[in-house]
């Protein structure tokens, strides 16, 4: 990819009018497009970082013998009214709407009802069990407060998985496969050693007991207790509930990144979502919902990760790999052949942007460590005078000489080595 064929500028300075430390910084660099408090546009590197990220979730979904779907945002009033969540004293975050006939229709906030309500076409005997279906879907959220960028907003991305099973012991086998693929997600999108399996209870979803994960945060907006020497956590409204002595816990700040809950029976059969067992008799199934916020962990990753440059991404959700920074000052240069030469020595290899704007120095280098791409290569009069190129490590800020026959040992070398 060649900068000169994508739109996106960036700003010198932050936008006056967020808060947030994630919205300030994906806006200064051109990753996002603020429409209104709580609906950002994503633009071309911001649509890439989205992507890498929901690509490690579809892997670990398909792992775990998911099947993608896509729903519609639109939802019927009477399918939940049939589990009383359409009421707005249970569920107080609706958007709602009318069709020109009159009908009555919200945005969906989530998606547990609908799927339910589908499934009845295609589970009537324990010989069509389980079921695991996932989508990637935007959702509609009215919250009261939208001042933390990505992390809370009104219109978010999300990944949601719900499982259908005979019976609970069925159940309780896979959600604890969905917690372990849920580990191996965190770790992947680079916030493994710092998120939590907590638990919490259901809220609005469910009276049982659910579980979220939690990644230690100051931008987040809960508090969870921490036992590290057991690994167990637990967040404010379990510990209150449960009556644990707290004493014994790291208090932290959390931000949520997402959450599993056990509904049991009593969904399926509220909806009439029943089918045939082995031994003739017709059951209610067993329902289990699985939810990972897409953008709100994008956010989470900006609010650990940058600095006083910009952003800093890992490699595996990073935008590109390698940046190469041209400092030419014509196309008919050094600088530039060898830019070219580089950028097609390793494009097929490697996910890399071209810098060919016709900018000067500065501002090329202020915007490559402002898109925190992992690798900058650096190419300008000096270095080539030398035969050599500057390879940066945007993510502990060294730079290295390397000769130029050494440049793909030495970008193989340090990227496996990033995280």
């Amino acid at each position: 990819m060649r900068h000169t064929n994508i739109f996106i500028k960036t700003r010198k300075e932050y936008p006056r009018d967020e808060l947030a430390k994630n919205a300030q910084v994906l806006i200064k660099a051109g990753f996002v497009h603020k429409e209104m408090a709580g609906a950002y546009a994503y633009l071309p590197f911001g649509i890439r970082v989205l992507e890498n990220i929901k690509k490690i979730a579809r892997d670990e979904m398909n792992s775990a013998s998911g099947q993608e779907i896509i729903m519609s945002s639109l939802q019927k009033k009477e399918t939940w009214e049939s589990t009383d969540r359409w009421n707005d004293s249970n569920v107080d975050i609706w958007f709602k709407s009318e069709l020109k006939n009159g009908t009555e229709i919200g945005f969906g906030w989530s998606h547990e009802e609908p799927i339910t309500d589908m499934m009845k076409n295609f589970i009537s005997s324990y010989k069509d069990l389980p079921i695991y279906t996932y989508q990637f879907q935007t959702k509609f959220r009215n919250e009261l407060r939208a001042k933390s960028g990505i992390m809370r907003g009104r219109e978010f991305v999300m990944k949601d998985l719900y499982s259908y099973s005979k019976n609970q012991k069925d159940h309780e086998v896979f959600y604890n496969k969905m917690i372990e693929a849920y580990k191996s997600f965190y770790e992947k999108v680079g916030l493994g050693k710092d998120t939590f399996v907590t638990v919490a209870s259901g809220g609005v979803f469910t009276k049982n007991i659910s579980h979220e994960f939690q990644t230690i945060c100051d931008a987040g907006e809960d508090i969870v207790y921490i036992d590290r020497e057991n690994n167990k956590a637990y967040n404010e409204e379990a510990v209150k509930e449960s009556n644990i002595e707290v004493s014994k816990f790291e208090k932290v700040k959390t931000a949520e990144v997402g959450n599993i809950f056990s509904f049991g029976s009593d969904k399926c059969e509220q909806m009439g979502l029943m089918f045939m067992d082995s031994d003739g008799v017709n059951k209610p199934v067993t329902l289990g919902s699985y939810g990972i916020g897409i953008t709100r962990v994008m956010g989470v990753i900006v609010e650990k990760y940058a600095d006083e440059k910009g952003l800093v991404w890992p490699k595996n959700i990073a935008p590109y790999h390698i940046v190469i920074v041209s400092l030419s000052k014509d196309k008919e240069d050094k600088v530039y052949e060898e830019s070219e030469n580089i950028y097609k020595a390793i494009k097929d290899r490697y996910e890399v942007l071209l810098d060919d704007r016709n900018m000067n120095a500065g501002s090329k280098m202020f915007d490559a460590d402002l898109y925190g791409i992992p690798l900058q290569i650096i190419i300008g009069d000096k270095s080539l005078a030398k035969g050599c190129v500057e390879i940066k490590n945007r993510q502990n800020g060294e730079v290295v000489e390397v000769d130029l026959k050494d440049v793909e040992d030495k970008l193989k070398e340090i990227l496996l080595i990033l995280f």
